[in-house]
């Protein structure tokens, strides 16, 4: 059994653990967090949901071994309470270390559908830390193909400004990953935005990257326009000069007519 469903199975049977009620004060945020990002409306939301109905689902906490509460799982529901005015909550307490802990509440907010795809990303990283496993070892644990995971790890890539503009502005997973053949700067945050405010598909904004990305087209150096043509010919009597001056008979016949000057130049091939 590949070890998702397996903690799957195991998150299920802690849900018949003892269900406890513990002052919001006394639980004290997760280190293994994956979820960054908190929409206030959701939250707030979710807050005027508890004020008429209480907490449903109580959050996941485990016991530190200097008695104090951690909680494990439902940052948000936390939050919520907090925003409701809840002194008291129930809280499940899970028997778990700190990894387990974090692959728990990897768990639960993918079930949830809770995490965008930075932060499963994070807490797909985490995992691997936690574990101190390869990429590959990790997927076959997750149950999860090693491309896939290499795919979740390479948003990271993405600086924390471009993470927030997708976020945001509500792109898609794909979307973020088309930008990431370019180079972190000014050119892949202007695509995203682009990207974003005229609600490109990911095909158009692939392509724009392309196009980004193709080297800027050589420009042809301008001919050289001398405008005094008494350039050349100054130059044209030097030489008739210098040859002369060698010995070599050379001639040359100017002619100016109305819009040009025809200039031709005798040199023989043979000495005299």
């Amino acid at each position: 059994m590949a070890l998702l469903e397996k903690l799957r199975n195991e998150k299920r049977d802690n849900l018949s653990a003892r269900i406890l009620r513990l002052r919001v004060e006394d639980i004290e945020p997760s280190p293994y967090q994956a979820r960054t990002y908190f929409d206030e409306a959701e939250v707030e939301s979710l807050a005027q949901s508890i004020r008429e109905n209480g907490l449903l689902q109580p959050v996941s906490v485990r016991r530190l071994p200097d008695g104090r509460w951690q909680l494990i799982a439902g940052e948000r529901r936390l939050r919520a309470c907090r925003l409701a005015g809840l002194h008291v909550i129930p809280a499940l307490e899970c028997q778990a270390d700190g990894t387990l802990s974090a692959v728990l509440g990897y768990i639960e907010n993918a079930e949830r559908c809770d995490l965008n795809c930075f932060e499963q990303a994070r807490a797909l990283r985490l995992l691997l830390e936690l574990w101190d496993c390869t990429q590959e070892e990790g997927a076959a644990r997750l149950g999860m193909s090693q491309s896939a995971l290499c795919n979740k790890l390479r948003l990271l890539n993405l600086s924390e400004e471009e993470q927030t503009l997708c976020i945001e502005n509500r792109l898609s997973e794909r979307h973020a990953r088309a930008v990431l053949s370019l180079p972190a700067g000014e050119v892949r945050k202007a695509l995203l935005r682009r990207a974003a405010k005229e609600a490109w598909s990911v095909a158009k904004l692939e392509q724009k990257v392309k196009e980004a990305a193709a080297p800027a087209p050589r420009k042809r150096r301008p001919a050289v326009m001398v405008r005094d043509v008494r350039i050349f010919l100054n130059t044209v009597n030097k030489a008739i000069s210098l040859m002369k001056s060698a010995g070599i008979p050379a001639e040359s016949t100017e002619t100016r007519m109305e819009d040009y000057i025809e200039y031709r130049v005798r040199i023989p091939v043979k000495a005299r």
